[in-house]
């Protein structure tokens, strides 16, 4: 039983008169918890609607949208996770910064609705039962399929035992992307050759595994000492993601298994070809978003048929991309050298060197590090929309673009994480 908050104008749900403060409790004689039950038990054409005090009878098209809108998006409260994870980023955060940035969800729901990914410790066997019913894919931090090695990575001592419902779903043909937080020493090696063997034999149920190395902070105290991946671990690390996925890609046509960009970077080797990625299916995950940035970049500079005009500016980004984005900016100045682009890799001082990816990046980190250049920065300094709250214009020290415009003197651009936003943010007028 839920309680509806408002009823959206011109709905089906209005026009047969269901008002806000009314308490739905089934569907087609199914109980309503969460938006899982509301949406999937709603899609149909006939409705019987049951409320606290009457029973609705509604015709609409399939899958259209009732119109009931709740006191949450989940309907109910999101899931806290209940892992201490060693590698877990948000507990090595600093402290006083938002309060949200320091929540940890572990929910199924928010894995099928926003592409969240799940360690499975908060799943009951009515969880899993419902998402094989409602045939619901999901994104699953495996890390190891060792079961002891699981309770030790996560301190719960559930982990282990959670990997039967993996293997459940799989079963069951709940189609599956999987990543491993891969931690020097902890589960790479001998680790990652068994973790790999588990999953990729639940092909074709486990349709991808991404392999992205763990994030290390300098706020790691009373945490488990854990070394960075470096050139020779990187490369040893990617030699075994490259056996399984060679082997599965002659097997099946499907590559399936998958290093982030970040390993590639890190080991100083060449990035695979867009055509290595298939569907990109890990992309949210780091994996391809090289490969897709370049070959769009140059897909929009071999289409482009008009000369752009002269023009100056800087891109601000992390130390890691910053090589390829030079080297975008290097084919493009040789068709346009009147476009004057001057990269700057940002050392994350925020959160300490070792995270060197540009979604981490700080506006004050910009700010200190482009102090003394701001007269020679150009006419726009570009910066990714990584760096931002996804619905709001804010940085994760909680400063904004205005704030650095304001600083350095330059109008900021935020840029889709996207090769041909990013052609048209660096020629267009």
């Amino acid at each position: 039983m839920v309680n509806i908050k408002s009823v959206e104008h011109g709905s089906p749900a209005e026009r047969k008169g269901i008002r806000a403060g009314e308490r739905l409790i089934s569907i087609n004689g199914h109980e309503i918890n969460d938006v899982l039950d509301y949406r999937f038990y709603s899609t149909d054409k006939k409705l019987s609607i049951r409320l606290e005090d009457r029973v609705i009878k509604l015709k609409k098209q399939e899958y259209d949208d009732l119109g009931l809108e709740f006191d949450t998006y989940l309907m109910d409260e999101k899931r806290h996770c209940k892992n201490k994870c060693m590698f877990c980023f948000i507990d090595q955060m600093p402290k006083g910064m938002r309060d949200t940035l320091y929540f940890k969800d572990d929910d199924a729901r928010l894995s099928f609705l926003q592409g969240n990914y799940i360690t499975m410790t908060n799943l009951s066997e009515q969880d899993v039962e419902r998402i094989i019913d409602m045939r619901l894919p999901m994104n699953i931090s495996v890390h190891t399929t060792d079961p002891d090695l699981r309770v030790k990575m996560t301190s719960n001592p559930n982990a282990g035992k959670s990997l039967d419902y993996l293997y459940k779903m799989a079963a069951a043909g709940i189609e599956l992307n999987t990543q491993i937080v891969l931690v020097p020493g902890v589960n790479d090696g001998a680790q990652l050759e068994k973790t790999l063997t588990d999953l990729c034999m639940l092909y074709p149920s486990v349709k991808s595994v991404a392999c992205v190395p763990v994030g290390l902070t300098k706020y790691r105290q009373g945490l488990p000492e854990i070394k960075p991946f470096d050139k020779q671990s990187a490369k040893a690390a990617i030699d075994i993601m490259q056996q399984f996925g060679d082997m599965m890609y002659e097997k099946y046509h499907d590559r399936v298994v998958y290093p982030s960009d970040e390993f590639f970077l890190t080991a100083e080797l060449n990035m695979p070809d867009y055509d290595y990625y298939g569907d990109f299916d890990q992309f949210e995950n780091g994996v391809g978003m090289c490969a897709s940035l370049q070959k769009e970049f140059i897909d929009a500079l071999n289409a482009c048929d008009t000369e752009p005009l002269p023009r100056r500016m800087t891109i601000a980004t992390g130390q890691l991309a910053a090589p390829l984005i030079r080297s975008l900016i290097k084919q493009l100045n040789a068709r346009f050298p009147q476009i004057k682009v001057e990269v700057a890799a940002i050392r994350n001082d925020f959160f300490g060197e070792n995270v060197t990816v540009a979604g981490l990046i700080t506006a004050g980190d910009i700010i200190r590090q482009l102090q003394d250049k701001k007269d020679s920065l150009g006419e726009k300094l570009l910066i990714t929309k990584s760096m931002l709250k996804a619905d709001e214009d804010i940085f994760l020290d909680d400063k904004t673009p205005e704030d650095i415009e304001k600083a350095l003197g330059i109008k900021v651009v935020a840029v889709e994480n996207d090769g041909y936003a990013l052609f048209d943010a660096v020629t267009a007028d």
